[in-house]
């Protein structure tokens, strides 16, 4: 069975909430629109306190080439421009709504129709995803359209649609792979045509049968994509990683997924692209997972973009008695929220509650030299001495030891038995780096 060729690790996958079919959350009585819900410089209003809107309606405009516009998920009246707190308590533009019904734009499609004809041509499908405002939604919400258009002397050979969602806990792209599986080949569909790219992959990890057994019989009317099964093993939704298990290419040191010829979307952006090519539909709507062991329920939400997480918290009996933490994302790679109002985002895919046995770290003691660190890194390589460089503040050697290449996935941390603290300070070494390496003139 295919997999990436170096390091990994096996974490408990603990998809508990995998049976938890997709259920639309209620809209909120006010939404909170953040203008920060993609890379690069946040949105900018286009709306004033007072306007009506509907469901739909363009209410940010993109601010800069790596940006993307933002649409109201809910109708009614604009209650102000206000600077609110996101999922980490930092300050953040937003525009806020009151809701008053649930009018949607006339140009949307609701129908359940599924629309299997692919009209545009590839300029046009590219400006749709691009007004539609879709992102990537396998973490960091990198403009679609951006994505789809390589850069002069760059071409895509074909697309690989990740569905490995090997972060633990994480069920919001089975489910989408359960429920809405043509939806995503249509979606796949119109990516290749926008690439002009013949070959198509969809990678979905062993440990989901359901889904690769419901997608390959899917795929048998989309003959151009492949479903290709994956070993189960962490990170090999890493879009690097990724690569290397479906086609057996490497992405060359501070190099992009293009060198080898793929363009990577997720199941999510896929769906995402289908609503808007197909549906006339802009991103305004997620899908995300409520879970973990000590929660009494476990959800798979879809829901309005602005909805406060508190709400939905609410919905499942509110923050379990036992729970120390709340994190957006996987326990991999995801984040402490800080700030349960916050509202759900465009990329928002979880919220995990890990109780104190979870979330407690073993004391650290002295590095044995196992090596167990350098074999687990997927991008090979030695974490041990990377730590050791980035504590005596050797910036030069940190570079020259392809720092840089880190992509913090957390495999070193997993796997040390002497609980040295790996990632936190490579993490933040690398973030030196490339502070030092960008301020440097670029070479002529």
């Amino acid at each position: 069975m295919k997999t990436f060729s170096i390091g990994g690790v096996h974490p408990h996958d603990s998809k508990i909430s995998a049976n938890a079919a997709i259920e639309s959350f209620p809209i909120p009585e006010v939404a909170y629109i953040s203008m920060g819900q993609h890379l690069g410089a946040p949105a900018e209003p286009v709306v004033a306190p007072g306007d009506k809107v509907k469901v739909g309606q363009l209410i940010a405009n993109a601010n800069g080439f790596i940006s993307a516009p933002v649409h109201s998920s809910v109708s009614g009246t604009v209650k102000g421009i206000e600077i609110i707190k996101d999922l980490a308590g930092n300050p953040c533009k937003a525009v806020v709504i009151t809701v008053e019904g649930d009018e949607w734009v006339e140009t949307i499609d609701r129908s359940e129709e599924i629309v299997r004809d692919i009209k545009l041509d590839s300029k046009a499908i590219i400006d749709r995803i691009k007004e539609c405002g879709v992102v990537g939604l396998g973490g960091a919400t990198f403009p679609t359209n951006v994505k789809l258009s390589p850069p002069p002397g760059k071409k895509a050979e074909f697309l690989i649609i990740n569905g490995a969602e090997c972060e633990p806990y994480l069920t919001s792209d089975y489910r989408v792979l359960i429920e809405m599986p043509e939806q995503v080949l249509i979606g796949a569909a119109i990516m290749m045509k926008a690439l002009n790219v013949t070959q198509g992959f969809v990678g979905i990890e062993e440990n989901k049968p359901e889904a690769i057994r419901i997608m390959t019989e899917k795929a048998k009317a989309y003959p151009q994509i492949k479903i290709v099964s994956l070993k189960k093993k962490y990170p090999q939704g890493g879009e690097k990683q990724l690569i290397d298990a479906v086609v057996g290419r490497k992405v060359p040191s501070m190099g992009l997924p293009i060198d080898t010829g793929a363009v990577v979307q997720n199941v999510g952006t896929a769906l995402a692209v289908y609503e808007a090519v197909q549906k006339n539909k802009p991103l305004f709507e997620g899908i995300m997972t409520i879970t973990g062991e000590c929660c009494p329920q476990q959800k798979n939400y879809k829901h309005r973009v602005g909805t406060p997480l508190s709400k939905m918290i609410e919905a499942v009996g509110g923050v379990p008695e036992a729970a120390a933490k709340a994190i957006s994302g996987g326990p991999m790679m995801g984040k402490a929220i800080a700030n349960l109002d916050a509202p759900t985002l465009k990329g928002s895919s979880s919220v995990l509650f890990l109780t104190e046995e979870q979330t407690k770290r073993k004391e650290e003691s002295n590095c044995i030299r196992c090596g167990k660190c350098i074999e687990a890194c997927p991008m090979g390589l030695e974490p041990y001495l990377l730590n050791k460089l980035a504590k005596a503040g050797r910036m030069d050697d940190l570079e020259e030891n392809k720092i840089y290449d880190c992509i913090e996935c957390g495999c070193c941390l997993f796997t040390c038995p002497a609980y040295v603290p790996l990632l936190d300070t490579i993490r933040l070494a690398k973030a030196n780096v490339m502070k030092i390496m960008r301020s440097r003139p670029p070479k002529k």
